[in-house]
């Protein structure tokens, strides 16, 4: 691609606590190799004035936004399971009449409408948690990755980056229950089998990249977890893990094996700076300390875990004890990152009673660069030379944003207030609309499509 340039009136550069004015963004080939900011606290240079060929980005503009935890099935299931009062273990039953409706086609339009909502709220690259293998009953595609395939494809149509964390679902619980129901879609039959599986899939797009995930301990047995990780390791590929999500999932684990998710884990060398922890909202003092010793990080999706009533986990202690934090927005109740990086702090508060707990640079890290490092794209998250060119804006006039200085924009700016999209030098999302698909109207038909007999 030949030379872009963007003429940012804000952008939020690596390692600076608060947005820099008027500054010149220029990339070739997808990479950024120019950022230059061309005042000093004062009115705009001469040199603005020129700049006729760059594209004018009013407002603030942030790296492109990671979304490290989604389901994108899930999004079928928004605004239907606030009925009655529940659980997560309800909800996970009104999932799985979902789950059990989708094939190859159905998939791929479901997702590419999801991804498409998700590049029109900023987010640049999504890590998809994919466990949603085979068809009913278990038996396997003519292609065993042809769901894999719908996902790459989906992802593709959208515009974003997709880190593909194909998931190992082996047991109904941590006993080592077998697969039931519509749990028998998830199930390779062990570890092996699983690995042999995702070692045939192997996409050449520039966009996806593979991972590998464990459901929960509730899914591996405990002697298949080496198998999972090691796989990852030689491949060395980012490895994430569901963690004490629930109460009930800890005490299943000290039941069987007498000690906590955690230590079972670490154990079994799954814990370690390539493996990301995803919610972790029931950790122990000794979790946090062996989460943090060893650099494991950790996936918060604040959204999702206020929607299932899962509760809130001490966030800033484990960021303290040495995990790197990251968001997503999971089941996608709400598909905004700018909500689940403020509910960062604003959790805490109603856990502590206090205020001031993460910066607004510390919410930018967590929202962005975190993000793209938990999936595998060392390479994005922050607006400097040699960085993929992903430029989010965010616009400083709506009625939620009006006199909100732009330091303030994670406290105040929704998803609605994305302007302009850049993935990899490339517009994907401009004046609000996305280029080439049309979200709602594909929404509408895709989530019609797998749930209509629920319906009727």
């Amino acid at each position: 691609m030949p030379l872009t340039r963007w003429l940012a009136e804000y952008a939020w550069l690596p390692d600076r606590a608060e947005p820099t004015r008027d500054v010149l963004i220029e990339a070739t080939d997808g990479r950024l190799t120019a950022v230059t900011p061309l005042t000093v606290d004062g009115p705009p240079t001469a040199g603005v004035e020129v700049l006729g060929d760059a594209v004018r980005l009013p407002g603030l503009t942030v790296p492109g936004l990671a979304n490290a935890h989604s389901h994108a099935f899930h999004r079928a299931l928004r605004g239907r399971t606030h009925d009655g009062r529940g659980d997560f273990w309800s909800w996970r039953s009104l999932m799985y009449a979902v789950a059990i409706r989708l094939d190859p086609d159905s998939y791929l339009a479901l997702a590419r409408a999801v991804y498409a909502e998700m590049a029109l709220a900023g987010i640049t690259c999504v890590g998809e948690f994919h466990y949603l293998h085979h068809g009913p009953g278990g038996t396997p595609y003519d292609d065993p990755n042809a769901m894999s395939a719908a996902l790459v494809e989906a992802a593709a149509h959208a515009g974003i980056r997709l880190t593909l964390l194909d998931t190992a679902y082996l047991a109904g619980g941590v006993d080592g229950a077998p697969l039931a129901g519509p749990q028998r879609r998830f199930g390779d039959g062990d570890a092996l089998r699983w690995a042999e599986r995702v070692d045939a899939f192997r996409p050449s797009d520039e966009h996806v990249r593979l991972g590998a995930a464990i459901h929960s301990v509730r899914a591996v047995p405990a002697g298949q977890l080496a198998t999972v990780a090691g796989w990852a390791d030689r491949n060395g590929l980012p490895l994430h893990v569901h963690l004490s999500e629930q109460p009930a999932e800890n005490d299943a684990c000290r039941a069987v094996h007498g000690c906590t998710p955690t230590r079972l884990l670490a154990d079994h060398g799954v814990l370690g700076p390539h493996t990301t922890a995803v919610h972790a909202t029931h950790p122990t003092a000794a979790d946090v300390a062996l989460l943090g010793d060893s650099r494991t990080r950790v996936c918060v999706c604040p959204t999702t875990e206020r929607d299932l009533a899962d509760g809130v986990g001490p966030v800033r202690r484990m960021a303290d004890a040495g995990s790197p934090l990251s968001l997503g927005s999971d089941s996608h109740a709400v598909v905004d990152l700018f909500e689940e990086a403020r509910a960062l702090e604003m959790d805490e508060r109603l856990r502590t009673r206090r205020r001031g707990h993460f910066t607004p640079a510390e919410l930018l890290t967590a929202a962005t660069v975190g993000g793209h490092a938990a999936l595998g794209w060392g390479d994005a998250g922050r607006l400097a030379v040699g960085q993929r060119a992903d430029l989010v804006t965010v616009r400083l006039d709506s009625a939620r944003t009006a006199g909100v200085p732009p330091v303030g924009a994670f406290f105040a700016a929704t998803a609605a207030d994305v302007t302009s999209v850049v993935v990899d030098g490339r517009p994907v999302v401009d004046g609000g609309r996305h280029l080439t698909v049309d979200v709602p109207t594909e929404l509408r038909d895709a989530i019609a499509a797998v749930t209509a007999k629920e319906d009727s």
